[in-house]
């Protein structure tokens, strides 16, 4: 089981005050490692640290502004050293019909949910080339796969974190690293408040989901462990669904 232990690692999580980029964080500290949290409140930050106690860093940036995330990024790398594992897990999510949807509101979501991770996981990349180790995994989504009304940018946007999962295992596995994304299904989180609290969607997804029920973010916890670890060194360039079976199934 010592291929599971993250002793002597430095994990950063992005958007990791809280769902599932709070829970990876507590799961990862409690495998051994130390743990850079992330959020762009800086005031807040601290109170998470403060909360989940052991080796906890800050890393206050907001990952929609590319100048000031690779800057912000650069600063904690000379201070601390770059990061063995990172975690792109910022996300958003605005519904709305095609045909209604502003430009602003699918640029936004494009900016968090895949720009972003091109953004912090190539200026990572640099220092665990140089390394030649690291381990980068994109938290994708279901609707990589299969996709619901009103959620077109955010499918379009994780779809395109799939894709880009498996352009940095082309470039950068010759270097000694490892990138992998985790598809959640349907899960309890602030994200997703709205479609927990509605009956109808609750039974709806509910029977669809083999499981009979909405996953956690604990859930995810116990994979991206496995793919921080040197339990998945040669596992690359994968999308692997933590869904309950949604996906397995019609």
């Amino acid at each position: 089981m010592t291929d599971f232990d993250l002793t002597g690692r430095l994990a950063l999580v992005t958007g990791s005050r809280r769902g599932i980029g709070r829970a990876i964080a507590e799961a990862y500290l409690a495998a051994g490692a130390r743990v850079v949290i992330n959020s762009r409140d800086a005031e807040q930050l601290e109170v998470t640290a403060a909360e989940l106690g052991g080796t906890v860093l800050t890393c206050a940036f907001d990952v929609s502004d590319s100048d000031a995330a690779e800057a912000a990024l650069n600063r904690f790398t000379d201070e601390h050293g770059c990061p063995d594992v990172l975690v792109n897990n910022a996300g958003i999510q605005v519904r709305g019909p095609l045909t209604e949807l502003p430009v602003a509101d699918w640029q936004r979501v494009v900016d968090v949910d895949l720009t972003s991770a091109f953004v912090v996981g190539r200026t990572c990349a640099r220092g665990m080339i140089a390394r030649g180790s690291g381990k980068i995994i994109n938290i994708c989504s279901v609707q990589n796969h299969l996709v619901r009304p009103t959620t077109a940018a955010y499918a379009a946007a994780k779809s395109g974190l799939g894709g880009l999962t498996r352009s940095m295992c082309a470039e950068w596995a010759p270097h000694g690293l490892q990138v992998n994304g985790l598809a959640p299904g349907y899960l309890d989180t602030e994200l997703n408040a709205s479609l927990v609290a509605d009956p109808e969607f609750t039974t709806w997804i509910t029977r669809r989901t083999p499981a009979r029920r909405w996953g956690t973010p604990a859930d995810v916890t116990g994979p991206a462990v496995w793919l921080a670890s040197s339990a998945s060194d040669f596992v690359n360039g994968q999308v692997i669904y933590v869904d309950g079976g949604l996906t397995a199934v019609i």
